[in-house]
């Protein structure tokens, strides 16, 4: 172990059956934590190249359990989030795209700092069951469609293991471990391609393009090398997706849109997801096609979908005609805006803290998550305001934490005179052949 973190402090590379020693040393407890950590330091100043970054995700989905979905008839195609505020894509994604005729087995995670986690809003329906054995997720995704379920004890197990070492020796911001972190996960739970969205800006951990396309091509190259099919999409994260930051108000919020309402910008993301992994999973070939296959399935028979996900896992299918059933929080309070004009910035990142600290996230792994609190965005970039209209509504466990979040959410926004373009959505669509500016299906397919 000295010699191979010698060699790769000074920029050498490891070879395959070394990092899956590495790998099935240290689960055993051959490999020491404090060996581990200088490992993983000298990997964050020197990089992995594309094959060392393959061989540890191997390494990592080889150390447990691996799921096979080869005799389903449905293609099988995942899709993952590299994590942003307001983002609960994944709710109304899965059932979505299993209405349109694709299988996915989703497996996701809880929140950890500004960022929420989908496993965190689905906990927020009563009785839902947020992990399921292997059985039962795979007999959910073979009878359903989708199942989502978090993380078992015996699917990637090295992972969870790395992370925490991760996570106590500043390394985490690396995008060949990130990269790795995420395909051993994704890969063990056996799709046939994966579809990226890749967050960018304020409230993103990728907060420049350049990142983002690393990390997306990184993503990508490792699935090409394990035989898996995989795209991305760059999507802007300077201001919170959708309306709702919050678990119990994003589920409510899902629910609007799975019902033929809810906000565009989700709206948008969502079917160019899905249509994108109709295209991965090879049902449909054209873009213009795939759009159009996606949005009739969100408008139509993803509700149903939705509402046999949610009984399957336990889950109340009665918030689906009432959301009122869903937990809420007993203070609202109302932030005004202080003059008219344009709203300039809505900061992503400022207010998923601020969302963190009244309780909808955790700061450590150890924090208990409070399903009622969060942010309702009133305003979008963009948006024309006049004084004393609403800009946020804090939905608060407590008097004294909605009038600290209130104070200090003026920081998230700023108004000014002149009128102010919506920004992009959508920023790219990556591949294996490199980046491309993003062009809507409908405005080609429509000339």
């Amino acid at each position: 172990m000295p010699r191979m973190i010698d060699r790769k402090k000074r920029g050498g590379c490891l070879r395959d059956e070394e990092w899956r020693w590495i790998v099935e040393s240290f689960t055993a407890g051959l490999v020491p934590d404090y060996q581990m950590s200088a490992l993983l330091m000298a990997v964050w100043f020197r990089g992995l190249s594309d094959t060392e970054t393959s061989a540890l995700t191997r390494a990592m989905m080889e150390s447990g359990s691996c799921l096979d979905f080869s005799t389903l008839a449905r293609p099988t195609v995942d899709k993952h989030s590299t994590g942003g505020v307001g983002d609960k894509v994944s709710l109304a994604l899965a059932p979505c795209a299993a209405a349109a005729g694709l299988a996915v087995p989703m497996v996701s995670g809880r929140g950890l700092g500004h960022t929420g986690g989908t496993l965190d809003k689905l906990a927020a329906i009563p009785g839902f069951r947020t992990v399921l054995t292997m059985t039962q997720f795979m007999d959910q995704v073979r009878s359903l469609g989708c199942a989502i379920t978090g993380q078992s004890d015996d699917m990637a197990p090295a992972d969870g293991m790395i992370y925490a070492l991760r996570d106590v020796t500043a390394t985490v911001d690396c995008i060949p471990l990130i990269a790795a972190s995420i395909m051993s996960k994704k890969l063990a739970a056996g799709p046939q391609g994966i579809v990226f969205d890749v967050k960018v800006g304020r409230g993103a951990f990728m907060q420049n393009l350049d990142d983002a396309r690393r990390l997306a091509g990184v993503l990508i190259r490792i699935g090409a090398a394990a035989g898996r099919r995989c795209t991305a999409l760059l999507t802007n994260m300077d201001q919170p997706l959708g309306v709702a930051v919050g678990n119990a108000l994003e589920v409510s919020e899902i629910i609007d849109l799975l019902r033929g309402g809810g906000p565009e910008d989700l709206k948008e993301i969502t079917v160019a997801l899905v249509a994108e992994m109709l295209i991965t999973g090879g049902l449909i070939a054209e873009a213009g096609e795939a759009w159009v296959a996606a949005t009739h399935a969100l408008e139509g028979p993803a509700l149903q979908c939705f509402s046999d996900m949610v009984e399957a896992q336990g889950g109340q299918t009665a918030i689906i005609a009432d959301a009122s059933l869903l937990p809420s929080a007993p203070v609202i309070r109302t932030l005004e805006a202080p003059r008219g004009g344009f709203v300039a910035q809505l900061d992503a990142r400022v207010i998923g803290e601020i969302a963190v600290v009244l309780g909808a996230g955790r700061s450590t792994v150890h924090d208990a998550v409070d399903p009622r609190v969060g942010i309702m965005c009133d305003v979008k970039v963009g948006s024309r305001i006049g004084a004393g209209e609403a800009l946020l509504t804090v939905h608060a466990a407590d008097e004294a934490s909605a009038e600290r979040a209130l104070r200090e959410l003026y920081e998230a926004v700023s108004i000014v005179d002149q009128p102010v373009p919506a920004p992009p959505l959508i920023l790219e669509r990556i591949d294996e052949t490199g980046a491309t500016p993003w062009v809507h299906p409908m405005s080609v397919a429509h000339g």
